[in-house]
């Protein structure tokens, strides 16, 4: 009988420690210095959390307020016990929804941009990257199983924005990454990622009247980033073979479908506000194990790389991992987060538009993405 009330006690432990791994992280507060007269009311950062610890999560700045709130999800949704869910990989808002992909976990969770509550679910394998045209989200999508060599060349779906209702999907490259919009036109980088050293190489353009392939214009291996100018150009980013091929950054004419420019720097993300490009670079090489960390702005009217910083009190210094980027468009602030070890909490920086830090906040694990409110 002891023996039958001693398991049963284990039991009950156990079941209750698991149901307490469960609960999603609870809501922080930072105070900031408010700004009152801002335009921009704030913005939302996505948190990837590290593959399989099932730790994505939402923070939100009230830029007014000075108000940073970390873990905003389990709060504003305490009946999903797992949280987000597994890998955030990419946020967006479009009218009164917030979209964040989660990549692991196989969906798109769609919140109230005001509240964070969740509203629906789209199910979608390995999802990558959304954007949004005309009533529409469009999404990429590896399928297959994370890391599978042998999984399906990926797709584009199609998404109804007021039914949430997937309306169709094209087939693209395997692995397709960031997609951008110019015109009637999507563009999506293929990277092939899952098969070295055996990568895609190609941008592949989709009509979004018709929603077909028109073409694929070859780029380069594994390709990732791909951001649009105000010029009708797209700045696309290849993060070559991390051994003798090197991360490049080349520049696609949208009248044309053709590269016009090549740069030989490493780019992990760029963000692009009017006719300046502010990037990072956080390139590995497997030659030496290490990475070469770099900052940069270039100007997209006239194609060069200048000399201006975008840091410039050292605190580029104090960042491990830059792991995301944006650029307030009214105060020109930039904002970048650090990654630091990828398991621990991270950390999100302001700057003002001398590169002098305003403030910096904690962030959840692995801060990646940006979604402005306005």
């Amino acid at each position: 009988m002891k023996n039958i009330q001693l398991i049963i006690c284990l039991c009950s432990l156990v079941f209750v420690a698991c149901r307490k791994d469960l609960q999603p992280s609870k809501e922080e507060t930072q105070m900031l210095t408010p700004d009152p007269g801002s335009v921009m009311k704030g913005f939302y950062v996505v948190n990837e959390g590290n593959m399989n610890m099932n730790k994505a999560s939402l923070d939100y700045l009230n830029l007014r307020e000075g108000i940073y709130r970390k873990n905003i999800y389990g709060t504003a949704n305490p009946e999903v016990i797992k949280g987000l869910g597994d890998v955030a990989n990419d946020i967006g808002v479009y009218g009164s929804k917030l979209y964040v992909v989660v990549n692991v976990s196989n969906k798109v969770e769609v919140l109230d941009v005001k509240t964070g509550k969740k509203i629906s679910q789209i199910n979608m394998i390995n999802c990558r990257y959304i954007t949004f045209h005309n009533g529409k989200a469009y999404v990429s999508a590896y399928l297959g199983r994370v890391g599978d060599p042998s999984a399906p060349r990926g797709i584009v779906a199609r998404i109804d924005t007021l039914s949430l209702q997937e309306e169709k999907r094209v087939e693209v490259g395997r692995q397709p990454e960031e997609m951008a919009i110019v015109g009637e036109k999507l563009y999506v980088a293929n990277s092939g990622g899952y098969s070295p050293p055996n990568y895609e190489r190609t941008v592949s353009v989709l009509d979004l009247n018709t929603f077909q392939v028109l073409k694929n214009i070859d780029v380069a291996i594994n390709l990732h980033r791909i951001k649009a100018d105000q010029y009708g150009d797209l700045y696309v980013t290849s993060r070559g073979n991390y051994y003798d091929i090197p991360s490049k950054l080349f520049v696609i004419d949208t009248q044309t479908d053709a590269i016009k420019k090549s740069f030989d720097i490493g780019i992990s993300n760029l963000a692009i506000d009017g006719d300046l490009a502010y990037f990072y670079g956080t390139v590995f090489s497997y030659l030496t194990g290490n990475n070469t960390i770099t900052y940069g702005v270039l100007n997209v009217k006239d194609e060069v790389l200048t000399d201006k910083k975008f840091i410039t009190d050292g605190t580029d210094k104090k960042i491990i991992i830059p792991y995301g980027i944006a650029v307030n468009p009214f105060t020109k602030d930039v904002y970048v987060t650090d990654a630091k070890d990828y398991v621990s909490p991270g950390m999100l920086y302001g700057f003002n538009a001398a590169g002098k830090m305003k403030w910096s906040v904690k962030t959840g694990d692995i801060p990646a993405h940006f979604a402005f409110i306005y």
